[in-house]
């Protein structure tokens, strides 16, 4: 049964999971109900979201996000945007949660509109169903008009490396069906985003493309990686209509640790093709006086890596030695020159050759690698290479409990070769 929730009268009770938002300024508290937390957006991912939305011209109506969760991402919408917002949970606990968390965010950050927090409402019910949820809230008197942008973020399968499309719930061509007469438009068509698992392969993705073209042929589509980094992508989305970026098929978002402060964003790359060149490692000689640097997961996997890696100081004069993983690696004969903070982010760390370690990391040859960081004046020693999750902080502690008595005076870390069986010791510059 279809049932209306509204943020102005939302009680908490019997509400649990209240949890603080530690991506956010405010230190927002938002529910999370029936275990909702591990599924629910950062509130900085869901702002820096709604702040690229900004720049776009979308029809008129209402922010409709017809599998809400915990409503944060529609929340950042509504406040960036100005708009009021109908989110459809067919959980009954994280409908009301949502409501909650919205109203938590309206008052918290000084909204003073409330014509758009009266007319923002949370849906119990089916997201599919347009039809009923429409005349439900045209009979409470709700909605006057269509839907201005569609926000979709289906659940998938929790624990699952990989996935069907039909999985998806609820599934993107039922949505489509559901809504596509509730939508507005402008010239460039609806304003879709579809928030969709960073775990979906290049033929998911086409599949994802060739579903939204057979109910709307020819509209533009962007594919958007966004990132804060820790090696792995945080959201996955396709940017359609008017919303996406006729020129540019993929869209880089890197979203710094600073909440302040504003995230890198990059555009441009070839559409997405069976045949999208992925980015290649090569076999190489490695020599000391060289310099290897870890370049973001998340950039290299959104095809842009190389176009921005050539305006670095180093040009195009640098080779993959490794390309998966959370650690990418690159090896280049200059110093990395450049400064500028989204540099620091896209690349964690950088540094020159200056040893080689044919041995295994271990607490047995932990020594071994203490007496060549002594002998190349290194006072701190960070381990970058795969370990054991349950062996590296003892490796780590060690190497800092050794370490830190003497009087060296550079940092450095530890990586290993990708193709032999040996470290490398580099110093950061």
């Amino acid at each position: 049964m279809t049932r209306l929730v509204y943020p102005l009268t939302e009680p908490t009770t019997g509400l649990f999971e209240n949890n603080p938002d530690r991506t956010s300024v405010e230190r927002f508290r938002f529910f999370h109900a029936d275990e909702g937390k591990p599924l629910a957006t950062p509130w900085q991912v869901a702002l820096s979201r709604a702040i690229m939305l900004r720049q776009y011209q979308l029809p008129e109506g209402f922010i409709l996000d017809c599998a809400c969760g915990s409503g944060i991402q529609i929340t950042a919408y509504s406040e960036i945007l100005n708009l009021p917002v109908v989110g459809v949970e067919l959980n009954e606990s994280r409908a009301r949660a949502s409501a909650v968390n919205f109203r938590t965010v309206f008052t918290e950050r000084g909204g003073t509109s409330l014509e758009r927090l009266n007319d923002t409402v949370f849906v119990v019910g089916d997201g599919r169903n347009g039809d009923n949820i429409m005349a439900t809230l045209t009979a409470a008197g709700n909605v006057t008009q269509n839907v201005a942008f569609l926000h979709l973020d289906p659940a998938r399968p929790r624990n699952s490396r990989a996935h069907a499309l039909t999985e998806m719930a609820p599934r993107l061509d039922e949505v489509f069906t559901g809504w596509k007469k509730h939508l507005n438009e402008t010239q460039e068509g609806p304003a879709i985003l579809l928030d969709l698992s960073p775990r979906i392969s290049t033929n998911q993705m086409l599949e994802v493309e060739a579903l939204v073209e057979s109910f709307w042929p020819g509209l533009h589509k962007t594919w958007t990686w966004t990132s804060r980094g820790r090696g792995r992508i945080d959201r996955l989305a396709l940017w359609v209509g008017c919303i996406a970026e006729p020129d540019f098929p993929r869209r880089f978002v890197r979203i710094p640790p600073d909440p302040t402060q504003p995230p890198f964003i990059m555009l441009g790359g070839e559409p997405i093709t069976e045949a999208s060149k992925a980015v290649r490692a090569v076999s190489a000689n490695l020599k000391r006086g060289a310099y290897l640097s870890i370049v973001d997961s998340a950039l290299v996997e959104s095809g842009l890596v190389d176009e921005w890696l050539q305006t670095l100081s180093f040009g195009n004069e640098y080779v993959w030695l490794q390309t998966t993983g959370r650690r990418p690696i690159i090896y280049h004969q200059k110093r990395l020159e450049n400064s500028a903070e989204e540099r620091t982010n896209l690349i964690p760390i950088s540094g020159r050759i200056v040893d080689f370690i044919d041995a295994d990391l271990t607490l047995d040859s932990i020594d071994q690698f203490v007496e060549i960081a002594l002998h190349h004046d290194i006072q701190r020693l960070t381990i970058r290479a795969e370990v054991a999750p349950d062996l590296q902080p003892k490796l780590q502690g060690s190497l800092d409990r050794q370490l830190v008595r003497r009087h060296g005076t550079k940092e450095g870390f530890i990586i290993k070769h990708p193709s032999q069986a040996q470290h490398l010791i580099c110093i950061v510059d």
